[in-house]
């Protein structure tokens, strides 16, 4: 079994002028002990050689691949021994912030994981971003997960709560022009065959955000962070949950999701 994760854990784990949250962010993640975790919103996490990613992975047992961002922040994936990377690539211009993706060799064979953050402003350029990963990275035939911060509702719930919480101001992130749902990036990534394992195998309150303490005020009540994935590794997967509670609720305005895939 392997444990999957993924995060974004808001401007690096640092607030500017006020809170270092990196130690939190280990702890969330030594306690749920992921074999492979994407991360999003790796604020300077690129300076200096890249020393804050070397220092989180270390502090945290994982090895990483870290995905530069030209005009957003940039992204990561980690795996833990005895997994390994058999290759990596980054895509760093096409998306507002990045996409890290890695083929990770695991005992049943090859699984690909792209670690991506979509726009968080715009409906369209965010569809535009999720059909270019889908049409790139996912093969329906193939091993392949696609998780991070896609920034976008999906395209069977009913929001008309989660819209109703959330500032008018930031509302329009989610809508067409005209007030309807805009769930396009996301209905892309279904129809390249990725399957939304929260519709199988999540349990609980799947909101990602806001957390109690971590702040998050442009966010409704709302499911942002997903696991997607071809069948054949939809098929596997079980016990998924948002993480909640603890150092969860500062560590970030995101909350950490979790999945085990019976690979």
């Amino acid at each position: 079994m392997l444990r999957f994760m993924t995060w974004n854990i808001k401007t690096g784990g640092v607030d500017r002028g006020q809170r270092f949250r990196l130690p939190a962010i280990a702890e969330v993640i030594a306690a749920e002990k992921p074999d492979i975790l994407c991360l999003q919103e790796l604020r300077d996490f690129t300076r200096n050689d890249e020393r804050r990613m070397t220092e989180l992975a270390g502090a945290v047992g994982m090895t990483a691949h870290l995905a530069r961002s030209l005009i957003g922040m940039p992204v990561a994936v980690l795996i833990r021994d005895p997994l390994v990377f058999t290759h990596t690539a980054s895509v760093t211009w096409r998306l507002h912030h990045a996409a890290a993706v890695a083929v990770i060799a695991t005992t049943s064979g090859p699984l690909t994981v792209v670690s991506a953050h979509l726009n968080p402003f715009s409906p369209y350029r965010r569809m535009r971003e999720a059909r270019w990963l889908a049409a790139r990275y996912v093969d329906s035939s193939a091993r392949v997960v696609v998780a991070g911060d896609l920034n976008g509702l999906d395209p069977v719930s009913d929001h008309t709560e989660a819209l109703a919480s959330q500032h008018a101001l930031f509302r329009k992130r989610h809508l067409y022009p005209d007030g309807r749902v805009d769930s396009r990036a996301l209905a892309a990534f279904g129809s390249a065959g990725l399957a939304d394992l929260w519709r199988s195998a999540g349990s609980g309150d799947g909101r990602t955000v806001p957390t109690t303490q971590g702040g998050g005020r442009e966010f409704g009540g709302m499911r942002l962070d997903y696991v997607l994935a071809t069948s054949s590794v939809a098929e596997r997967a079980h016990d998924m949950r948002v993480v909640r509670g603890g150092p969860a609720e500062h560590a970030s305005d995101h909350y950490p999701v979790r999945v085990d895939l019976d690979l």
